[in-house]
């Protein structure tokens, strides 16, 4: 008789491998644990960046089915009022910004969004993704930053423009999938992938996925697809003042650590965190004349290239377990009052 071993472990791993790709029948992916129960512990003054995402942009096996290429209404709760309903089921129903003055209330991953700008969907030197997701909204301020940047970058790394990924759903506040952060209009993906040399219909920039930069180990970036694009991207971004810090996978830190020359000023931005192989995740600080954003601390103004590094690449970050536990969810309880002004403002 055949060993039914090898075909059940083959049937497992297939089973495994359409999940990862596919995710859940209700929503693009699973909702990510909060930063402050993933993970082995990390400095303080990065709480509030992205946790490791369920998934990535990296291209999968195979690319998916393009199905909504436009938002989408989402079906009626049955009760809204509930006070334990989660808050991103609230947030992601409204399409539209609330017309009110522009400001970020609240913290980076408690917060929302008022007077929220939509980024154009392609511009000079950029282009917006995953268009179905409705996330190109920002506070004013993150769309200037973004014009600016895009044409910076663009021309320090000899790209013809910049990939953009998400910034704020039109209302800020908790999302359906993907993001911790992303609340209150500050924070933006940017991918480490160069446009490409024309623009992209609306269904290619649904399938069209980032590449992974980082080696299968986790320790070293892809020497094959790594280039001085890439960094010289990551450089202006920290170049700006507006920006306080940028998110990327330790081991593109450790690339910049080990490649920067003279000028190592802009490297203290660049923080090591989960994931974020084909993207940086830049931060805005909380502009003038917002006075319900809660900042965050400083990032130190040690460049970060030592033995807080070497903690990124320690067993139990390069292999986490998984967390255990159901997910916390926020409720609106857990927003700032004003955010549910926001949501049922016109």
């Amino acid at each position: 008789m055949t060993d039914p071993g090898p075909i059940r472990c083959f049937l497992v791993a297939l089973a495994l491998l359409a999940f990862a790709t596919c995710g859940p029948a209700v929503a693009q992916e699973s909702p990510p644990t909060p930063p402050e129960d993933v993970g082995p512990p990390v400095p303080a003054e990065d709480k509030g960046a992205e946790p490791p995402p369920i998934s990535s942009p990296t291209a999968p096996s195979t690319a998916p089915e393009v199905k909504q290429v436009a938002p989408a209404a989402l079906p009626p709760l049955p009760n809204p009022s509930d006070p334990k309903l989660a808050a991103r089921e609230l947030f992601a129903r409204k399409l539209e910004p609330a017309r009110l003055p522009a400001r970020a209330v609240g913290g980076y991953a408690d917060g929302c969004l008022a007077g929220a700008v939509a980024l154009p969907t392609e511009g000079p030197t950029w282009q917006v993704m995953r268009l179905s997701r409705n996330r190109n909204w920002g506070h004013p301020s993150l769309i200037r930053f973004l014009e600016r940047y895009a044409a910076k970058a663009t021309q320090a790394a000899h790209w013809p423009g910049l990939l953009i990924g998400d910034l704020s759903q039109p209302r800020g506040g908790p999302a359906l999938s993907g993001h911790a952060s992303h609340q209150v209009g500050l924070d933006v993906d940017v991918w480490l992938t160069p446009m490409k040399d024309h623009p992209l219909s609306r269904e290619e920039r649904e399938i069209f996925w980032a590449t992974n930069f980082v080696a299968a180990d986790g320790k070293e970036v892809d020497r094959k697809l790594w280039t001085a694009g890439q960094a010289a991207v990551i450089r202006q971004a920290a170049l700006d003042p507006d920006v306080e810090r940028i998110f990327v996978n330790a081991a593109i830190k450790k690339e910049l650590c080990q490649k920067a020359g003279s000028d190592r000023s802009w490297l203290h931005k660049v923080r090591p965190w989960y994931r974020h192989q084909d993207h940086l995740h830049i931060r805005l600080r909380c502009p003038p004349g917002n006075p319900d954003c809660k900042p965050q601390p400083a990032p130190s103004s040690e460049e970060g290239c030592g033995k807080e590094l070497d903690f990124w690449f320690t067993e139990g970050v390069l292999h986490p377990k998984p967390p255990s536990g159901p997910v916390r969810q926020l409720t609106m309880a857990n927003l700032p009052a004003e955010c549910r002004k926001v949501l049922n403002a016109p």
